[in-house]
């Protein structure tokens, strides 16, 4: 056999070969990153809440439609932190922003419910999608809010407030009101039921 057609044949035995390849390699499946070891990023990552903070988490969750809120995440609101707990017993403790605290309160006309800690994913009030005049005053008479505001599809309504003071909130929906002592310490709650108007 010649050199020649040795080399011709080498060529044709190697542009085979990488055709195989190539076709292997199409009809392979793309490869998938692995899924994050860490089971909490993958508590962010599984309800699109990588990169937020602890506001902004809270602030995405109290506004998401409740059609729309996860059922297998449980966020709870504390004086200090944020707590997300997964179905699977994922948890992460966020710290909530210096020196503030959200107060998230549901006011109501007939019915309502026990709260202390503001679940950001199951809690819901009677009053859904409705417009209410807040005001907020603390002990040494600053006014902290002054504002009609709506309330969010789950009824609730959430304020970022200095921690650690006492203060006044009332309330008006529809020519009724409520008035009542709040206060922002850190065995206070984030939660607020008791709003019934008259």
């Amino acid at each position: 056999m010649s050199t020649t057609l040795r080399a011709r044949l080498a060529l044709l035995a190697l542009a085979a070969a990488l055709t195989l390849t190539g076709c292997s390699a199409l009809s392979a499946p793309s490869p998938v990153p692995p899924a994050s070891t860490d089971p909490v990023s993958a508590l962010l990552d599984d309800h699109e809440l990588s990169g937020l903070d602890a506001r902004e988490i809270i602030e995405r969750l109290e506004a998401t439609p409740v059609a729309d809120r996860p059922t297998d995440l449980i966020a709870s609101v504390r004086p200090a932190e944020l707590l997300l707990a997964s179905v699977d017993g994922d948890e992460l403790a966020m710290p909530l922003p210096d020196g503030q605290f959200y107060l998230s309160l549901a006011p109501y006309l007939q019915q309502s419910h026990d709260c202390f800690f503001h679940s950001l994913t199951t809690c819901l009030g009677e009053l859904r999608d409705r417009a209410v005049d807040v005001l907020i005053v603390d002990a040494a008479g600053v006014v902290l809010v002054d504002e009609t505001v709506q309330t969010n599809d789950n009824g609730f309504v959430g304020f970022w407030l200095p921690s650690g003071i006492d203060a006044e909130l009332t309330v008006e929906y529809d020519g009724k009101a409520i008035t009542l002592p709040v206060s922002t310490g850190e065995e206070a709650p984030t939660c607020l039921t008791t709003l019934q108007l008259t």
